[in-house]
């Protein structure tokens, strides 16, 4: 062995930690970050735990037939990024579809699934949040956004992560001060903005726990979409009809920015959230560097040679949009660069993604994150050395 790796494994085996115990982290969210179909949906599910799963077992009202538990998604594909970096990561799940951080804080699902339960259930390292997809944006007539509601509620489950204290409230004094601004801002009632509101104490809340923000990407189906879509209630197919969509957005600049401009604005006003795991803007980053389809509804679109990163409803992740979420939340929650995985990572293999495109896109979650230095392809020492800095960064990290 040449003399600079036994003088690297002699710094690192100099005064080396005990391993300490698994980086606990809870995915709070819906079908972003479940997947919504599959090979995403179910992938790596014997290794995530899904919280909704036992509620779901119970009574499934208000679930979607076709998309049944339990759940790997997103979270199962980042599990397995985990696995082959050499960490120790005991990852969970609590979502249910189109919920938003409001209906997990304040149970608000037909079914009575106790989320905030999910997210009080026990002391977690590291909380990824996903709200809902439209919720943070700029509210338009026609568009369910609410981002007074947005803002109101991180900082409500960030309080509830790392203080946990009982408590009641409104939601008028927490948006706008008064009954008419509450109105105003949330387009409630006043009945909705007065009524009061118990929450009880967090018992495994935790003020080290790690919060951070999954910044979601421009929607397709919002952006000129030349028709709507319907989903079928069994079967979870879409098909297309001939009426045209409302637009909201004249590009996916536009909308990236928005909701760019919500997610780091909410992480820039409480300092209790630790940052943004920018996913949106590694989409736009994938159709800007032509790696992924700007648009989906083109007649070359599935012909054109590129990654289609939206399902066909226009909304959901494909398994590529899915694969480059995880690689995006991988490096911003771990701290090491996606492009380490190689190019024979094996989520990509198992969810039938080609080695060229997995590659493409851990070198779009790279570059979002600012990762400069490229892992050097392998072979001879170059090979060595980036195993060895890899092994670094994992005991530096355990020894946090």
């Amino acid at each position: 062995m040449k003399r600079w790796c036994w003088m690297l494994l002699m710094t690192l085996g100099a005064g080396m930690p005990a391993f300490a115990d698994p980086v606990r982290v809870l995915f709070v969210g819906n079908s972003y970050t479940f997947g919504r179909v599959d090979p995403v949906m179910s992938y790596n599910a014997a290794n995530v735990n899904d919280l909704t799963f036992p509620m779901w077992q119970a009574n499934p009202t208000g679930s979607n037939a076709f998309e049944p538990h339990p759940w790997g998604g997103v979270a199962g594909i980042f599990q397995r990024f985990t696995v082959q970096a050499g960490l120790d990561y005991e990852v969970s799940m609590s979502t249910r579809n189109a919920a938003s951080l409001r209906g997990h804080f304040l149970n608000s699902n037909p079914a009575g699934w106790d989320l905030r339960g999910n997210i009080g259930s026990q002391t977690w390292n590291q909380v990824v949040l996903q709200e809902q997809s439209d919720e943070p944006l700029t509210k338009q007539p026609g568009l369910a956004s609410n981002p007074a509601y947005f803002t109101a509620y991180a900082n409500k489950i960030e309080d509830f992560v790392h203080d946990g204290v009982a408590h009641s409230y409104r939601e008028r004094d927490l948006i706008g001060g008064s009954t008419g601004a509450c109105q105003a801002l949330t387009g409630a009632s006043a009945t909705t903005c007065n009524t009061l509101r118990s929450v009880p104490a967090n018992p495994n809340a935790s003020s080290v726990t790690e919060l951070y923000l999954y910044q979601t990407w421009a929607r397709p189906n919002l952006i000129n979409a030349p028709f709507t879509t319907v989903t079928d209630p069994v079967t979870g197919e879409v098909s297309f009809t001939a009426t045209p969509a409302a637009s909201f957005y004249p590009t996916l600049e536009a909308m990236t920015g928005d909701l760019h401009s919500a997610y780091y604005g909410a992480a820039e006003a409480n300092s209790g959230i630790a940052g943004v795991a920018p996913v949106g803007d590694a989409f736009l980053r994938a159709v800007t560097e032509g790696v992924a389809t700007r648009n989906m509804y083109a007649p070359g679109a599935a012909s054109d040679g590129l990654i289609d990163l939206w399902f066909d409803d226009g909304t959901h992740a494909s398994r590529h949009g899915s694969y480059l979420s995880a690689l995006t939340l991988f490096g911003t929650l771990t701290g090491l660069d996606p492009l380490s995985l190689g190019a024979g990572e094996i989520a990509a293999f198992e969810l039938g993604i080609r080695a060229a495109d997995a590659r493409a896109l851990q070198r779009i979650a790279s570059e979002q994150l600012g990762f400069v230095q490229a892992v050097p392809e392998p072979g001879g020492a170059g090979m060595a050395l980036s195993a060895l800095l890899i092994a670094a960064l994992v005991l530096r990290r355990r020894a946090r």
